[in-house]
């Protein structure tokens, strides 16, 4: 009777066919609505990097105290390594030769560092004015008319801030001088020991509780606890590795138990424990879903054949979980490349110049370079945070490339 007094309520005719585009005009506004947000977040991608190439690339105008293609018996850039040596002898005094040798023996540094620090320490170059990249391209005549008016001493160059003496660089004081090697040294450091850490304790934590653990009260606080813990700021992160892994475990984290001279734990080892701790929580959630997303009936089959619970598993279960494992872990790394404020609170440093050694070394990391450097009120040090941020956005890209390629595999592969 329900069923009848409901079909007699349906529309009909003329009113069944105003019904239906009704309808479609509004599944039709649904479509524009979800068309307009992608088209939204690819304009403001674009906007975004359009901003970042602005910044890193441009005319500069710059200025020496002494003219660098005059230092020695050719222009500057066809000396060799030798030629470099003598005019960085001749010129320098033997404290500053001996800070250099101490940094790194002369000898054994590359030409392009050479001639980067005769620039530096004997032409004393300097950028006394920079331009954007769009202002360079579309106004380049009044662009350079006006860097000429301003500097009419200074050399007038297209300059890309991005360029590989700016990777193989380390830190400076001077932003044309700067260079991000360690600060990248440091970032491939504290992501590489934060998957080894995270990584096996996260899967393993979420094998536990979806194969073995019985739902019984302590095991379902242990899961709020987890879900809970994914949505904590990572400032309470940094605040827990200050506490835990620099003060009460500085002797493991400092090296001090290995015999190694550290003073603190302010290391890349509490920085990567901290970080694992931060993504732990992702990457349990997201492992526990793909275990859960396996057919049962896959792990009965495999009972029938007289498996064990740990094979079944170990050779059914995890395969067939493992891409969606995976995608969970590209999630949690790539939150780890760019989180800056853990790192900040258990002492990543904002200005270093060696390169980390270990897991027990000083370090600093991109994002707290790029931070450090768009503080500065020199304009040329917003032009090398822009680079900077290219690299970081290059080195997050491909880290997550590597991992969709194994994923796509190890699809192809079940």
């Amino acid at each position: 009777m329900n069923t009848r007094r409901e079909l007699n309520r349906l529309p009909t005719g003329a009113d069944l066919r105003a019904d239906i585009r009704r309808r479609r005009r509004r599944g039709l506004f649904y479509r524009w609505l979800l068309l307009s947000s992608i088209v939204l977040a690819l304009l403001s991608l674009t906007t975004l990097l359009l901003n970042i190439a602005n910044d890193a690339f441009g005319l500069v105008a710059l200025e020496y105290r002494r003219d660098p293609d005059t230092l020695g018996p050719a222009p500057l850039a066809e000396l060799e390594q030798d030629q470099l040596i003598a005019i960085l002898s001749e010129n320098l005094s033997r404290n500053r030769l001996r800070v250099l040798e101490r940094e790194a023996p002369l000898a054994q540094r590359s030409v392009e560092e050479l001639r980067t620090l005769v620039l530096e320490e004997v032409a004393r170059q300097r950028v006394v004015e920079s331009a954007t990249l769009f202002d360079s391209l579309f106004q380049r005549a009044a662009t350079e008319a006006a860097l000429r008016e301003h500097h009419p001493n200074a050399r007038i160059v297209f300059r890309s801030w991005l360029n590989w003496s700016f990777l193989a660089t380390p830190m400076a004081s001077q932003p044309e001088f700067a260079g991000i090697r360690t600060a990248l040294l440091g970032s491939l450091w504290v992501i590489g020991l934060t998957i080894l850490f995270a990584f096996p304790l996260g899967v393993g934590a979420a094998i536990y509780l979806e194969e073995y653990a019985t739902p019984n009260r302590f095991n379902r606080l242990i899961q709020t606890n987890i879900n809970n813990l994914a949505g904590v700021p990572s400032i309470i992160y940094g605040m827990l590795g200050l506490a835990i892994f620099v003060r009460a475990l500085s002797r493991l984290t400092s090296g001090q138990a290995f015999g190694i001279a550290n003073d603190n734990g302010r290391t890349i080892l509490a920085a990567a424990l901290t970080m694992a701790l931060l993504i732990l929580p992702l990457i349990i959630i997201n492992a526990q879903e793909a275990i859960r997303a396996v057919p049962r009936s896959l792990r009965q089959a495999s009972y029938a054949l007289g498996a064990t619970k740990w094979q079944t598993i170990w050779h059914h279960v995890l395969p067939v979980a493992f891409p969606g494992i995976l995608t969970g872990n590209i999630l949690a790394v790539s939150r780890a490349i760019g989180e800056t404020a853990p790192l900040i609170v258990v002492g990543a440093s904002t200005y270093i110049t060696f390169d980390p050694q270990g897991p027990f070394s000083k370090f600093t990391v991109l994002p707290i370079q790029i931070y450090n450097w768009i503080a500065q009120p020199q304009e040329e040090f917003r032009r090398i945070a822009a680079a900077a941020i290219i690299v970081l956005l290059v080195m997050l890209l491909s880290l997550n490339s590597v991992a969709i390629v194994l994923r796509n595999r190890l699809r192809k592969s079940l």
